[in-house]
C-alpha cells in the first residue's frame, strides 16, 4: 500500500486550513506528490494564496553546496523567495508580515545533524511569536519510527547541526518532532500537522511506495539516509565521508588507508546488518579533493538490523586503532570554537572517550539510560502506531 503524505492529505481533506489564508511555504525540491508534482504547483491548482517562499539549506532547488549561504531571490511566478540559510537563518518580522500560516513541506532524513528540522523549529519560534497558524505536512522518516541512537545533545553543544536535546537518531517523523518541540519547549505555537495516511513506525522508506526526491545533494537515494547517522560523524574528522563521489556516506577513507586492511578489521567485528569492502575512490571535491583515497563501502545488509550510529563510531575507533599518527580530529574554523565532532555527537564524550580508550560498547552503553527517556518524553507526540 502506498502512504499517503501529509500534502496529499491536505489537498483531499484539510483545504480549509489554507484556503482563504495568505501562505507562506518553506519547501525546496524533495515536497511532492505521488505523482511528482511539486508542492507549490499543486497549491497553485487548487487557488492558494501562496505569498512567499523560503528556503532551507541547499537552496529551493536543493542543489546548494553544503554549507553554503543561501540568497534570497524570485521563484516561480515570480515569488519572493526568502533564505532561510544565509544573512538568517529564522524569518524576521518582515518576511513574515503579509502572512496568516507559515506551511512546512520537506522531506527529513531523520538524523540530528540534518539542518531542516532546525529550520523549522526557528520558523515554528518565528511563527509563534509572530502570531502566525504553522502547519507541517507530514512525510515519512526514513529510518522508520521505531529505533533511536546516540547521545541526546547536550545544550552547551547546540549549534545550527543541533539546537535542542534530541538523539541523532530520534525516530520521529518530522511532524511528530514539530509537536515535540512545541510542547517541550513550551513555544506555544498555533500548530497543526497533517499527518500522513497509511504509514506505520516500522516502515523504512522503501517501504512506502512513494518517489525519492533528493533533499540535498549528498542525499542521492535512501539508502544514503539510512548510513548518514553514522557516517556523518566522519565529517569531524580528516578522513573523507564520500562526499564528491557518487557515494557520499557509503565510502569513508583517506590516502593513507589500506582499505583492505580496515575493511578486514572492522568485518571481524561481526556488526550486525553491515558488510564492509576494501574500496579506492577519488573524490573531486571536499577533503582529499583530486586525491585517490583507500577505505570502505559500508554495506547495509539489513536494515532492521543495521545500527548506524554504532557502525560509524566503530569506523572512527578503528581508523583511530590502526593509523594513530594519521588520524586526527577536525578542529574549530574560528578560535574557541568547539571541535566539529562534538558538535555532530552533541557532546564531548565521543570524543575523548575514544580518546582515552573507551570501547565503542562502552559508549553506546553510556546513553541508554537517555535514549529510554527520551522515548518517554516522546509517547504523547507520536501521530502512527
Amino acid at each position: 500500500m502506498q502512504v499517503s503524505p501529509g500534502l496529499e492529505q491536505l489537498l483531499l481533506h484539510h483545504l480549509a486550513q489554507v484556503q482563504g489564508r495568505r501562505v507562506g511555504l518553506i519547501t525546496n525540491a524533495s515536497s511532492v506528490l505521488p505523482d511528482l508534482t511539486d508542492t507549490q504547483t499543486a497549491l497553485h491548482a487548487i487557488g492558494v494564496c501562496l505569498v512567499a517562499l523560503f528556503s532551507p539549506e541547499h537552496g529551493l532547488y536543493g542543489v546548494e553546496p553544503d554549507g553554503a549561504a543561501v540568497t534570497s531571490g524570485r521563484g516561480p511566478e515570480g515569488l519572493p523567495v526568502y533564505s532561510l540559510y544565509g544573512e538568517t537563518c529564522r524569518p524576521t518580522p518582515e518576511m513574515l508580515a503579509s502572512l496568516d500560516v507559515l506551511l512546512f513541506d520537506i522531506q527529513d532524513v531523520g538524523a540530528r545533524f540534518y539542518t531542516y528540522i532546525w529550520t523549522m523549529s526557528l520558523a515554528l519560534e518565528a511563527a509563534a511569536e509572530a502570531g502566525l497558524a504553522f502547519i507541517v505536512l507530514d512525510r515519512p522518516n526514513p529510518l522508520g519510527g521505531q529505533a533511536s541512537e546516540g547521545p541526546v545533545l547536550e545544550p552547551e553543544y547546540a549549534s545550527f547541526v543541533g539546537r535542542h536535546p534530541i538523539p541523532i537518531r530520534y525516530g520521529l517523523t518530522i511532524g511528530e518532532l514539530a509537536g515535540w518541540l512545541n510542547g517541550e519547549l513550551n513555544l506555544g505555537a498555533d500548530l497543526t500537522v497533517v499527518p500522513m495516511q497509511g504509514w506505520q513506525r516500522e516502515m523504512f522508506f522503501e517501504d512506502t511506495g512513494l518517489p525519492w526526491v533528493p533533499p540535498s545533494p549528498a542525499m542521492p537515494w535512501p539508502a544514503s539516509a539510512l548510513v548518514y547517522p553514522g557516517t556523518c560523524l566522519i565529517e569531524g574528522t580528516n578522513l573523507s565521508e564520500g562526499r564528491g563521489t557518487a557515494l557520499p556516506f557509503h565510502l569513508v577513507g583517506a590516502p593513507w588507508i589500506d582499505g583492505r586492511r580496515l575493511a578486514d578489521a572492522l568485518n571481524r567485528l561481526e556488526l550486525a546488518g553491515v558488510r564492509f569492502r576494501p574500496a579506492v575512490f577519488q573524490p573531486a571535491a571536499h577533503k582529499w579533493a583530486g586525491q585517490r583515497c583507500g577505505g570502505v563501502q559500508l554495506h547495509a545488509t539489513d536494515r532492521r538490523a543495521f545500527r548506524p550510529v554504532t557502525a560509524g563510531l566503530h569506523v572512527l575507533a578503528t581508523v583511530r586503532a590502526l593509523y594513530p599518527d594519521r588520524f586526527a580530529w577536525r578542529q574549530g574554523s574560528e578560535e574557541g570554537e568547539r571541535p566539529h565532532i562534538d558538535l555532530l555527537s552533541g557532546t564531548d564524550r565521543v570524543r575523548l572517550g575514544l580518546d582515552h580508550g573507551a570501547s565503542v560498547a562502552d559508549l553506546v552503553a553510556s546513553w541508554a539510560a537517555e535514549l529510554d527517556q527520551f522515548a518517554r518524553n516522546c509517547r504523547p507526540y507520536r501521530l502512527y502506531a
